[in-house]
């Protein structure tokens, strides 16, 4: 096996600008068929890593993802950033979802602007921090489009550039391309990994692509079946920018190869009971 166990590596104490300890989560009640969607993950992760969570369908990684928004609490154990209890939903966390989001009434230039304007940022300054984020995003020419007027790609760049206009700590991504097809796919997966790089924001993104979560991560972790569990950690050791020319170096070839041998079975059992 290539793949490096990365539990002894991870950031601790103040290193670690979120600390996932111990987190359980269960939906419904033991008399009510109760799911015990995670079941003691632990996790730290640093401050401006970029952390892939792979793993099959009902694995508990968007469960994870949401405890980490605040969109719901867990059960048992609990998460902190910087030292602090995760409570609720907060300005310096914003997520990027699979299905955009985007205000159908909005221009994309509006649409990015949204965030600011709800910190109380002036016309003048959250119009130029915008065009300058919608040019990141390579969408320059859209702003004044609306979303049904734009592709799907499109779309999903707009939505990471709504997201990062608020400067957030963290971004967390919920298989933000798991609606486009391969192609788009594929030049999206190159674009964070620039947009990532340059803003220097920590990440955690959520995807069952073996080949995405390698080619952007800085640490891949892999969940088991439900009830979602921490099988395994790979740092990546691929430098930074990524490039499409990565995808054909041997460690990562091997490395999807082996992880693909290791979530195959797991994958099979949800064909089958689908």
């Amino acid at each position: 096996m290539t793949m490096t166990k990365a539990a002894a590596a991870a950031p601790s104490g103040p290193s670690a600008q979120i600390e996932i300890g111990n987190v359980g989560k269960v939906y419904g009640t033991a008399g009510d068929g109760a799911v015990i969607a995670l079941d003691g993950v632990s996790l730290t992760i640093a401050r401006g890593e970029f952390v892939s969570l792979l793993g099959p369908s009902g694995c508990g990684k968007s469960t994870l993802l949401n405890i980490l928004a605040g969109f719901q609490p867990a059960t048992t154990g609990r998460i902190l950033q910087d030292g602090h209890p995760i409570t609720g939903p907060d300005p310096s966390r914003t997520v990027v979802f699979q299905d955009y989001a985007l205000f159908g009434w909005m221009t994309v230039q509006k649409n990015v602007e949204f965030g600011l304007k709800a910190k109380g940022v002036g016309r003048a300054e959250r119009a130029e921090r915008a065009r300058a984020l919608i040019d990141t995003v390579r969408l320059t020419g859209f702003e004044d489009k609306y979303p049904h007027e734009i592709s799907g790609g499109m779309k999903q760049r707009a939505a990471i550039a709504r997201a990062l206009a608020p400067d957030p700590d963290i971004l967390l991504m919920d298989e933000p391309f798991g609606a486009l097809d391969a192609q788009t796919r594929v030049l999206l997966q190159e674009e964070i990994a620039r947009i990532s790089s340059e803003a220097g924001k920590t990440v955690v993104f959520v995807t069952h692509g073996i080949e995405e979560a390698v080619f952007l991560a800085d640490r891949v972790v892999v969940m088991s079946p439900r009830p979602g569990r921490i099988r395994e950690e790979v740092l990546v050791p691929l430098p930074r920018p990524r490039t499409a020319e990565m995808r054909s170096d041997p460690w990562f070839v091997s490395t999807v190869s082996e992880l693909w041998e290791t979530l195959k079975p797991d994958w099979q059992k949800e064909e089958e009971v689908s």
